[in-house]
């Protein structure tokens, strides 16, 4: 009998499966091996490990993990979980059964149809300037706003770069307070229609306008829609107003009791420093919950 069935294996599962092996809890992590970041040169922001390739950090992880020998790791993917007495869980060669399970299966990103804008994801498309804002500071900068809820963070693309431009994409209308506040900011706004993103290899060099037009650019910064993996959508947990697997703000437990989530799953504030916290809250959490059942 397993304590607790981790679902990912990233900076949030790293993080729970070390807290838990600390614990004394018997754990096994498992890891379909299509990380998020695969497309990352570097993870950043996380101290101690700025600038690590996120393949080193994951391999670092793994190694720490093997000083806790109720902590096993395998490289495997989860198929179903079903509940019962316990949870089965079908793996691809066997059925293992836990007390608990906490998905750290993070999201799928989903690639906008623009010409040329799956081939720069990760190279010149970025979501967060926090992870990537550094190394390509004081350079020219788009961001793709989706809807008028995002033209803020536009506003805040300044502290790297004084060059930004907004592209709605002929999507919405600006609201007329906001345009005002962005051309305060000596933010240019461009709302035609995009025909494509013209690059050289996986440089971005601008952004084409159905017109003809074409605006110089050198980085993008766009927040794509996201799913969840097939299997979380399997378990009917209950999600918020954005597509997050909702959990309780304490027990980081789901709907779905004995499910808990963590890392990037819940929350739109995706970041591997703040994953790795995630993991570790949940791991208490369960913790906590598999100690009281002791008593």
């Amino acid at each position: 009998m397993i304590d607790v069935l981790i679902v990912g294996g990233g900076p949030a599962g790293l993080s729970a499966a070390l807290a838990l092996g600390r614990a004394r809890k018997r754990v096994l992590l498992c890891d379909a091996g299509a990380p998020r970041n695969a497309l990352a040169v570097h993870l950043q922001n996380f101290v101690t490990r700025d600038g690590t390739p996120p393949s080193e950090f994951r391999a670092i992880g793994r190694a720490q993990l093997k000083t806790y020998p109720t902590v096993e790791v395998r490289d495997t993917r989860v198929h179903a979980i079903r509940q019962g007495h316990t949870f089965q869980v079908e793996l691809e060669n066997e059925t293992v059964h836990a007390r608990r399970i906490l998905l750290c299966t993070g999201m799928i990103d989903e690639m906008l149809p623009l010409e040329g804008f799956a081939d720069l994801w990760g190279h010149a498309i970025y979501q967060c300037p926090y992870c990537h804002g550094w190394e390509v500071r004081d350079r020219r900068w788009g961001y793709l706003a989706l809807g008028p809820h995002m033209l803020p963070f536009a506003l805040q693309l300044r502290g790297w770069t004084d060059q930004v431009t907004l592209f709605t994409n002929a999507a919405f209308e600006l609201p007329v307070e906001m345009v005002e506040r962005l051309s305060s900011a000596g933010i240019q706004v461009e709302e035609e229609p995009i025909a494509r993103l013209v690059a050289e290899g996986h440089q971005l060099t601008s952004v084409a306008f159905q017109s003809g037009r074409s605006v110089e650019c050198d980085v993008l910064f766009a927040h794509p829609p996201q799913h969840h993996v097939k299997l979380v959508d399997s378990l009917g947990l209950a999600l918020d107003d954005m597509g997050f697997v909702q959990v309780d703000p304490m027990t980081r437990e789901t709907s779905v009791p004995g499910i808990y989530a963590g890392g990037d799953l819940i929350t739109r504030m995706q970041t591997a420093v703040l994953a790795a916290g995630s993991g570790m809250m949940a791991a208490a959490m369960l913790n906590h919950a598999l100690n009281d059942e002791l008593s």
